[in-house]
C-alpha cells in the first residue's frame, strides 16, 4: 500500500496549476470583487479601476511576497498568459451579456468546485513562498513563514491598501485586526511546510502537500454547505485559554486572596470592641461587689 500511496502523492504535488486551477482561482476571486457593495457600478464607470482591482485580487499574494523580499512588485505583470487569463474573466464576469457567468456561477456545485480547486492552488502558493524565501535565507524559518503566509493569503492584505487609497477602508475589516479563515488556515500551512523544509518535521513534502490540501478542500465545502464562518472557533478559544488565559486565572485568585484577608481584617477589629466593652462590664462588676 505505501508504493501506490507514493505514486498518488507524488502525481499530486506534480499537477500544473495553469490553465484550470488558475482559472477556478481568477474565478473565485472576481467573483468575490463583484460581491462587493458598488463593484458592478464601478466597472461601468471606471473599467480601468475595476480591472485593477480584480488584478490585486487575483495576484496579490505575489505582489507582497515581492514587496517583502524587495523584489520589483510589478513582476507579476511579466507573466503575460496568465495576465490575459485573468483579466478574460474579469471582462466576462462583469461585461457578459445577461450576467450569464454571474448566473452560472450561482449554482452551488459550481461554487463547490470552483472553491475546491482554489483551494489547491493555496497549497502550491505556500509551498512556493517557503522554498523562494529558503532561496534567500536559509533556514530562516520566521522569513519563510510570513513569505508563505504573504503568497498564499496577501490577495485579502493588498486589497485593504487598496480599498484605503479609495476611501472605503474599514478598520474592522482590516486582516491585520481581525484575521479571517483563509488567513489563519494559510499561517497555519506556512508554519507546517516551514518546520517540513527545514527538516523538522519528518514527512515528505508530497505528502504533506496532498494531506495538507485535502485539509483545505474538505474544509472549505463543509464551511459553504453547512454556511460555517469559523469551524474552529471552539478549539481556538480552547487554545487561548490554555497559552493565555492562566494569567487571568492567576489574577482572579489574587482578587480572591486579597478580598478574603480584607473580610478577615474587618472581622479582627470589629472583635476587638466587642471585647473591650465586655472587659468594662467585668470591671464595673468587680467594683460593685466590693
Amino acid at each position: 500500500m505505501d508504493g501506490p500511496w507514493n505514486e498518488l502523492t507524488l502525481a499530486f504535488s506534480r499537477t500544473s496549476m495553469f490553465p484550470f486551477f488558475d482559472i477556478a482561482h481568477y474565478l473565485v476571486s472576481v467573483m468575490a470583487l463583484k460581491h462587493q457593495p458598488g463593484a458592478a457600478a464601478m466597472a461601468w464607470k471606471n473599467p480601468l479601476s475595476s480591472w485593477f482591482t480584480a488584478m490585486l485580487h487575483c495576484f496579490g499574494g505575489g505582489i507582497l511576497s515581492c514587496v517583502l523580499l524587495a523584489e520589483p512588485p510589478l513582476r507579476f505583470l511579466a507573466n503575460n498568459t496568465n495576465i490575459l487569463l485573468a483579466s478574460s474573466i474579469w471582462y466576462m464576469i462583469f461585461f457578459c451579456p445577461c450576467d450569464l457567468v454571474s448566473q452560472g456561477y450561482s449554482f452551488l456545485p459550481v461554487q463547490l468546485l470552483a472553491a475546491g480547486m482554489k483551494e489547491v492552488t493555496r497549497t502550491w502558493k505556500i509551498v512556493g513562498g517557503v522554498t523562494h524565501a529558503n532561496s534567500y535565507y536559509k533556514n530562516g524559518w520566521i522569513v519563510m513563514i510570513a513569505i508563505g503566509w504573504a503568497r498564499g493569503a496577501g490577495g485579502s492584505i493588498i486589497t485593504n491598501f487598496e480599498q484605503l487609497v479609495k476611501g472605503c477602508w474599514k478598520p474592522e475589516a482590516d486582516e491585520w485586526l481581525k484575521m479571517s479563515y483563509p488567513a489563519k488556515v494559510t499561517l497555519l500551512g506556512s508554519v507546517i511546510f516551514t518546520f517540513q523544509q527545514t527538516k523538522h518535521l519528518a514527512i515528505s513534502r508530497h505528502n504533506l502537500m496532498f494531506l495538507y490540501t485535502m485539509f483545505l478542500v474538505v474544509t472549505k465545502i463543509t464551511m459553504m454547505i453547512t454556511e460555517t464562518v469559523m469551524p474552529f472557533a471552539c478549539f481556538e478559544d480552547k487554545l487561548n485559554q490554555i497559552l493565555f488565559g492562566w494569567q487571568q486565572q492567576f489574577s482572579s485568585c489574587e482578587k480572591r486572596s486579597e478580598t478574603k484577608s480584607s473580610l478577615n481584617g474587618t472581622g479582627s477589629s470589629t472583635s476587638k470592641p466587642i471585647a473591650d466593652a465586655s472587659d468594662k462590664v467585668q470591671k464595673k462588676h468587680t467594683k460593685k461587689t466590693e
